[in-house]
């Protein structure tokens, strides 16, 4: 079959990979400008130098066997490596978190910038609808976006599923990114659920970051969505504020820093692994539908494929 597949995030290409390993043609579309999703790397520039943040998923866990395989592999190739401060079991991405999905990105020639507003089928297939999308029609389509980005594009098909989809909302998060002249004088290298900081890291003391002093801080849920709306110059200051008080230390002076908002931080749990219609041929995966881990968004596009691939077989 051709299949497209809209979202190049971890659940997106999962897919993609075991569905091109079974003989089909995959196009996957994504609304960035480069891979990542919440998985992305922020580049900055520090006394004219470029340093790079992880300023979404800040580690994850390998325990289905399929996934830890996976990550053998990736680990094998260089592009991940364990960090205790994230956990005994914890993983992170080298030299940034995006390598593990930019690596199947670059193999799987990832069609970025493509925002799809809508889908449509008729007697020849599906098609894309939205801003420079070359008209293509496609015997299969796989949604692979957040809850929040997948309700519209289901709604006119599967108005159940996009009801589901609706009903598992993200959390959001704001993160603010921090590089210092010098270091922060806390001994340990990544602070928890301290205040409204849900989570703060040394980030340039992960495995492959170079030198120099970075931190991520990033609030916890309830903060973010109150002070969703406001501009990210206040949520800096405010959230540095609290980072000072969580530590009990006053703080170098700052080189650079930024503040990014994520609508869509944390997945909810819809209580499913994947959705497949096969007399539409359409489906979605994502975390959303079995948990907010990394490792859930590849099960779910793996286990989407397997049952395309079982019910079609091989091309």
């Amino acid at each position: 079959m051709t299949i497209a597949i809209i979202g190049a995030g971890m659940a997106g290409l999962s897919c993609a990979m075991r569905l091109r390993e079974g003989g089909h043609a995959v196009t996957l579309f994504d609304k960035g400008r480069g891979p990542g999703g919440r998985m992305s790397t922020r580049r900055m520039e520090v006394d004219g130098e470029t340093v790079r943040f992880d300023h979404g998923a800040q580690y994850f866990t390998a325990r289905d066997p399929g996934f830890k395989e996976q990550v053998r592999a990736w680990h094998a190739a260089g592009i991940v490596a364990p960090w205790k401060a994230g956990g005994e079991d914890a993983w992170v991405g080298t030299p940034g978190m995006n390598a593990p999905i930019r690596g199947m990105a670059e193999e799987l020639g990832v069609r970025f910038s493509s925002r799809i507003e809508s889908i449509a089928i008729d007697d020849g297939g599906w098609r894309l609808e939205g801003d420079d999308i070359e008209p293509a029609s496609y015997d299969a389509a796989i949604i692979a976006v957040p809850a929040e980005q997948a309700a519209p594009l289901l709604a006119p098909h599967r108005p159940e599923w996009s009801e589901l989809a609706e009903g598992t909302v993200s959390d959001p998060c704001w993160t603010l990114m921090l590089a210092f002249d010098q270091r922060v004088a806390h001994e340990a290298d990544a602070v928890r659920e301290a205040g409204p900081i849900g989570w703060a890291a040394r980030d340039s003391v992960k495995p492959g970051r170079g030198e120099g002093e970075r931190w991520v801080i990033q609030a916890d849920p309830h903060w973010s969505a109150d002070y969703l709306e406001v501009n990210a110059d206040d949520v800096s200051k405010l959230l540095l504020q609290e980072f000072a008080s969580a530590i009990g230390k006053d703080l170098p002076a700052i080189a650079a820093s930024s503040a990014h908002r994520w609508r869509f931080a944390k997945s909810g749990r819809a209580g499913a692994e994947k959705l497949w219609d096969a007399d539409l041929r359409l489906g979605a995966c994502g975390d959303w539908l079995i948990a907010p881990r990394v490792e859930a968004a590849f099960m779910s596009g793996r286990a989407l494929a397997d049952e395309i691939l079982a019910e079609a077989g091989p091309a």
